[in-house]
């Protein structure tokens, strides 16, 4: 069965559901408005650039989800889903994901964004297989560390490796022991469609890589590729 891989952020959505969640955080009064606005923005330009500092990254926008209950983070979600994430609703994407079910290939939404956020996001859109940044939980409560590799640029095949060996289909590590090849029949036929350099990564591994919407570094490598560029929106 051929994979279809799809990041979420400003691929499948017109817009990223982890900026936005920041940015919902500050509206509704739950962090520190000033200093988390200023400090989410940094770090958005930074991944944007592909310059992102995940760790650090990831300190920061785990702390909101260790700070309050589940109770709490389960309402304040769904008011996210409604308020920010459904006005980001993009037809086409539902279209994309409709015909690569209905060619019968494996549907896999991966993305760096934590799973606290995507999780509802995924399910919306039909996809129950996600490869995601995984915040850790102990007793119930998030604590604000991360368990395992964020699936961020090479993370994201490391990540994919290790989804792919639990299913059998074969992937081997490198001789780092990471990053290696995936090899098998695990991506015989598979599609990755992407908006960002900062996947370029796993875009380089899969037989189809597709280029969505891209920024502009990914434009550029896809067309000195001859990858496809599509839109998801209006215009490319």
């Amino acid at each position: 069965m051929p994979l279809a891989l799809f990041d979420l952020d400003n691929t499948l959505i017109a817009g990223d559901s982890d900026y936005e969640w920041g940015r919902f955080l500050v509206s509704i009064g739950k962090v520190d408005a000033d200093l988390y606005q200023r400090t989410n923005e940094v770090f958005y330009r930074d991944y944007q650039r592909g310059q992102l500092d995940i760790q650090a990254y990831l300190r920061f926008a785990l702390a909101p989800l260790a700070a309050m209950q589940p109770s709490e983070l389960a309402a304040i979600h769904q008011q996210f889903m409604a308020d920010i994430i459904r006005p980001l609703w993009l037809s086409k994407a539902e279209a994309l994901i409709a015909q690569h079910r209905e060619q019968g290939d494996q549907l896999v939404i991966i993305t760096a964004t934590n799973r606290f956020v995507v999780e509802p996001i995924c399910a919306a859109l039909g996809v129950s297989d996600i490869i995601a940044t995984e915040p850790e939980i102990l007793n119930g409560r998030y604590t604000g560390a991360v368990v395992g590799e964020p699936s961020f640029k090479e993370g994201k095949v490391i990540r994919l490796q290790q989804w792919l060996a639990e299913r059998g289909f074969g992937a081997q590590p490198g001789a780092d022991g990471k990053t290696g090849a995936l090899i098998g029949e695990g991506l015989e036929g598979s599609f990755f469609y992407s908006d960002s350099n900062n996947d370029l990564p796993l875009l380089m591994v899969v037989d189809n890589p597709v280029a969505v919407d891209p920024d502009d570094e990914l434009r550029r490598e896809a067309e000195a590729r001859g990858w496809p560029v599509i839109s998801l929106r209006e215009i490319v």
